[in-house]
C-alpha cells in the first residue's frame, strides 16, 4: 500500500463509517462489523473528517444519497484488488441506481456462468460500499445474499434506491 494513506471516522445518516482515503481518492468505506475490515496496517494515519476533502465530500455525498437528491457519486475510488476482483468492481459501478443484477448475471458478463461464486467473492471483497454499489448485486431468486455490512444495512440501501411507486405499493 502507498504511504500517502489515512483514515477518519465519518459520521452519516448510514452510521459511522470507516473511511480510508489515498490521495484525492477514496481506497475504502467500511460499516461497523465489516467481514472484511482491513488491516490497521493499510488504513494510514487516523487523521479527522473535517477538513479533508476527500472525507467531506463522502460525508455530503452519502447525506444526499440518502434523502434520496444523489443517485450517483462523484468522490473518486480507488482500489487494489486483483485483475479478477476489479473487473467485477468494474461492473458493479455499472449496475444502475435502483436496479438489482445477480452474480450469475455477472458472471455471464464476464463470459463464464461458472464464476458465479468467484463473483460472490469478489463482490463480497469490495473495499468502497454504496459508492461501489455491491449492495445492487442480489440471489438468482433476487432474494438478499450476503452483505459484509450486514443484510439489514443491504435491505436499507436497497429501500433507499426503491422507485417511489413501489414503495408506496408496500404494504409493509
Amino acid at each position: 500500500m502507498t504511504t500517502d494513506r489515512r483514515h477518519a471516522t465519518v459520521t452519516t445518516d448510514l452510521g459511522d463509517l470507516l473511511a480510508v482515503a489515498e490521495g484525492d481518492a477514496l481506497a475504502g468505506l467500511y460499516f461497523p462489523r465489516h467481514w472484511h475490515p482491513p488491516k490497521v496496517e493499510d488504513i494510514g494515519a487516523e487523521v479527522p473528517s473535517a477538513g479533508d476533502p476527500v472525507f467531506e465530500a463522502t460525508r455530503r455525498e452519502l447525506g444526499e444519497y440518502v434523502r434520496r437528491e444523489r443517485t450517483t457519486f462523484t468522490v473518486p475510488t480507488v482500489t487494489h484488488g486483483d485483475a479478477f476482483s476489479e473487473r467485477v468492481w468494474d461492473l458493479l459501478v455499472t449496475i444502475p441506481y435502483g436496479e438489482t443484477t445477480t452474480y450469475g448475471a455477472i458472471a455471464r458478463e464476464l463470459g463464464n456462468v461458472g464464476l458465479a461464486q468467484r463473483v460472490g467473492q469478489a463482490v463480497g471483497r469490495n473495499p468502497v460500499s454504496v459508492l461501489i454499489p455491491c449492495h445492487r448485486v442480489v440471489g438468482a431468486d433476487g432474494s438478499l445474499t450476503g452483505y459484509a455490512g450486514g443484510l439489514d444495512r443491504k435491505a436499507r440501501l436497497l429501500e433507499i434506491e426503491e422507485p417511489p411507486e413501489v414503495a408506496e405499493s408496500r404494504l409493509f
